[in-house]
């Protein structure tokens, strides 16, 4: 397992909307208490209903945040990238979980357990404040992200999507860029709760129009500029 210095520790632990503006001290005590943890391809991390008991940020691998129905169903939250920090809510609640998170594939995890984070906590009544006043912030983001959500059709959704994803994960040249088989079309449907057969025929629409190709099973998209047309529409036709 590789080893982190305290740097990348506290650089990791900074990308947590909790601890961005935290004095250097904090920092320093929060990363000392951190551990490490590997996870193989599709091994779970927790699943819903565990308890709440630890913040995770994501060294190197991917984790999709996901959820799944009594009939099979499955819908995906997030897939979280190296730098990617989850679980403010279960370190602050000790709550059970909402949702299962899974290694997508070979993953190294830095991991702040509830009880150390606490401890740091009762020393600094400041840093309560603070979270206090992020906290609020998130839930104005989140209201802002459901309404998209509810609102958008499914175009709008998928482009919006798929720009996220080749923002984060794409090879990119130009006006196109691969993401390959790393996701599925039957991952896409999940990220957005709809059917696969109702992304595989958005996705054949805008390959007739040379904005994505599906060619040998992996997705390219062809026109950046064409898909990012598309996920502005609906904001577009809103103002």
């Amino acid at each position: 397992m590789r080893r982190l210095d305290p740097s990348e520790r506290q650089a990791l632990i900074r990308r947590s909307f909790l601890f961005q503006d935290v004095a250097q001290p904090i920092l320093d005590r929060l990363a000392q208490l951190a551990v490490t943890k590997q996870l193989a391809r599709r091994e779970n991390l927790f699943s819903r209903g565990d308890e709440g008991d630890a913040l995770y940020a994501v060294v190197e691998g991917l984790v999709r945040i996901w959820v799944g129905s009594d009939t099979g169903k499955e819908l995906t939250f997030s897939i979280m990238e190296p730098g990617d920090v989850f679980g403010e809510i279960a370190l602050l609640d000790g709550l059970p979980r909402t949702a299962n998170a899974t290694a997508q594939e070979a993953t190294l995890m830095l991991v702040i357990q509830r009880s150390a984070f606490l401890t740091v906590l009762e020393t600094d009544p400041h840093l309560a404040r603070h979270i206090i006043e992020l906290l609020c912030e998130r839930l104005r983001l989140k209201t802002d992200l459901l309404s998209d959500f509810a609102f958008a059709e499914l175009p709008v959704r998928l482009a919006r999507k798929l720009n996220d994803l080749v923002t984060a994960h794409a090879e990119i040249d130009g006006n196109s860029a691969r993401l390959g088989k790393r996701f599925s079309q039957t991952e896409l449907a999940q990220m957005l709760g709809v059917s696969r057969e109702a992304i595989n025929k958005q996705l054949a629409l805008w390959s007739h129009k040379g904005i994505v190709s599906t060619e040998e099973g992996g997705l390219t998209v062809t026109d950046l500029g064409g898909l990012r047309t598309q996920a502005a529409l609906e904001r577009d036709s809103a103002i």
